[in-house]
């Protein structure tokens, strides 16, 4: 028995495929410095913006999903905090917050 025959693109449209390519960029040129980093202010509800689009949908289990999600928020608010004063970016609690 033979195998199927697959189907294939015409050349043509291969070829014009090739020509999409994205321009080479020089990865080894020389570019601008970074500007200096804002200091970053910790939040103190860092699961607020989650709980304002409300329950997940979930039928029953969206008041444990909605618990889980703010814990993941939460720690992942903490460790970015962390981040942020290991490298001396964390603003001045005595500033005035926004």
């Amino acid at each position: 028995m033979s195998r199927p025959r697959t189907q294939q693109r015409p050349q043509h449209q291969r070829r014009q495929q090739r020509a999409k390519a994205a321009p080479r960029v020089d990865i080894w040129r020389i570019v601008e410095p970074t500007p200096e980093p804002e200091d970053i202010k910790p939040t103190s509800d860092p699961a607020s913006m989650i709980r304002s689009l409300g329950d997940p949908p979930l039928a029953r289990h969206s008041d444990p999903a909605a618990h889980h999600v703010a814990a993941v928020v939460e720690r992942a608010a903490a460790l970015a905090t962390a981040l942020a004063a290991s490298a001396d970016l964390l603003a001045d609690p005595d500033d005035a917050r926004d």
